[in-house]
C-alpha cells in the first residue's frame, strides 16, 4: 500500500477526476482532494492510496509532470505529517 502526494493539481479538480486519472495504472484504495477547512475551496493537492506499490510506482512515472488542466502535476510518495506544534505560535517566548 502505498500513499501517493498529488501536488500543483488545478483548483477545480474533483476526486471522481482525480480518480480517473490514477485508475488506469491499478486499484485505488482512497482519494482526497484537500479543501480548505473554512471555504471548502480544493487547495491545489490531494492524496491517492494505491493497494500494490508496483502499480504506485508506474503511476509515479507516468503521471509525474503529466499536464492535467493546464498544470503540470508534482506526483511522488507522500511523506508521513510531521508534527509541527500548536497553530499560531512563532516559537518565540
Amino acid at each position: 500500500m502505498k500513499n501517493l502526494f498529488v501536488g500543483n493539481m488545478s483548483f477545480k479538480t474533483t476526486e471522481s477526476e482525480l480518480r480517473s486519472i490514477f485508475e488506469p495504472f491499478g486499484e485505488l484504495a482512497r482519494v482526497n482532494v484537500v479543501t480548505d477547512r473554512d471555504t471548502g475551496q480544493a487547495r491545489g493537492f490531494g492524496f491517492v492510496e494505491m493497494t500494490n506499490d508496483d502499480e504506485a510506482a508506474k503511476a509515479i512515472a507516468a503521471l509525474n509532470g503529466k499536464d492535467v488542466d493546464g498544470r503540470a502535476l508534482n506526483v511522488n510518495e507522500a511523506r508521513p505529517k510531521t508534527d509541527r506544534g500548536p497553530r499560531g505560535t512563532s516559537g518565540r517566548n
